[in-house]
């Protein structure tokens, strides 16, 4: 059996066009079934639903054989034991700073000062800073990273962007971008070993559908 880990949403969408050139469809809906084990038309092959922080914990102690995640979690949350073969090009994105729209960052992040900031990319955020030689104070949230700058609980937050409109809406501007992010696929190195002939086609297949894209 080959397990695949996924999480719901965007990277659940647009993996499935590489699952099928793989030759594998997924027979039920994340978003219409409570299932959290899905069955594809290969009855030796199945996809988890978890958390997409939660994808390179089941690779890596073998819950799942291989999974696909953000290069933004693989980042923060670690790699160890885990081989990424491929960058698949999708969920594209990037990390950035945004502040409020009256809020003076360039003066702000002068050398030696400090900067309060929201984030739930905490080891990311604290690197970025700390290679500008800009001490910050880092408050961990898990979402609606907007409201901060907007109640006065920080200065600046990190978070994903893709289209900014969300930035828009609340008043708040990009003011420096940390990084382009895209999906990894992630593969267990011992199911590497055992399971070659089964998970060498997939990978292969994901390969040439990227190259191809």
């Amino acid at each position: 059996m080959i397990t695949i880990a996924l999480s719901k949403g965007r990277i659940f969408e647009e993996t499935l066009p590489l699952l099928k050139a793989a030759g594998i469809e997924v027979l039920e809906d994340p978003e219409k079934s409570r299932k959290l084990i899905l069955t594809t038309n290969q009855p030796d092959v199945r996809v988890l639903v978890v958390r997409a922080t939660d994808v390179p914990t089941y690779v890596q102690y073998g819950g799942a054989d291989l999974g696909i995640t953000g290069k933004d979690t693989l980042l923060e949350h670690g790699s160890q034991g885990l081989y990424q073969p491929l960058d698949l090009r999708i969920a594209k994105c990037r990390i950035s700073v945004a502040v409020r729209s009256d809020f003076d960052y360039q003066s702000a992040v002068k050398k030696g000062s400090r900067l309060t900031v929201a984030t739930k990319y905490v080891a990311i955020s604290r690197d970025f800073f700390a290679s500008k030689g800009v001490h910050v104070d880092l408050i961990k949230l898990y979402g609606s990273m907007e409201l901060a700058p907007l109640v006065g609980l920080a200065d600046a937050i990190v978070d994903l962007v893709s289209t900014g409109n969300t930035l828009k809406a609340n008043h708040l501007v990009e003011v420096e971008h940390i990084m382009d992010i895209s999906s990894r696929l992630v593969v267990n190195q011992a199911a590497l070993k055992l399971k070659q002939a089964q998970l060498r086609p997939i990978i292969d297949a994901f390969e040439s559908a990227v190259a191809a894209g």
